[in-house]
């Protein structure tokens, strides 16, 4: 999916922060929605600006942007 005519990033919105064009909702606040068990049906009721192919572009940033990225797990110390 094409995302960037979806996901902008304008410095005087959020400082810059990645949001969902026209709105003030960062891709970071919606995964962090997604990440405590939200559901697409929640958060598009919740938040009635976005449509399903505003929230795909969101998960299309967020990989583009891990996409050449490397994580290494981290022990827990106990």
């Amino acid at each position: 999916m094409k995302w960037q005519h979806l996901i902008e990033a304008n410095p005087d919105v959020l400082a810059g922060k990645p949001v969902v064009r026209g709105t003030r909702l960062s891709v970071e606040f919606l995964l962090s929605l997604f990440a405590e068990g939200w559901t697409h049906e929640q958060v598009l009721e919740n938040y009635p600006s976005l449509d399903r192919e505003a929230l795909q572009a969101v998960f299309a940033f967020s990989a583009d942007c891990l996409h050449d990225e490397q994580y290494f797990a981290q022990a827990l110390a106990a």
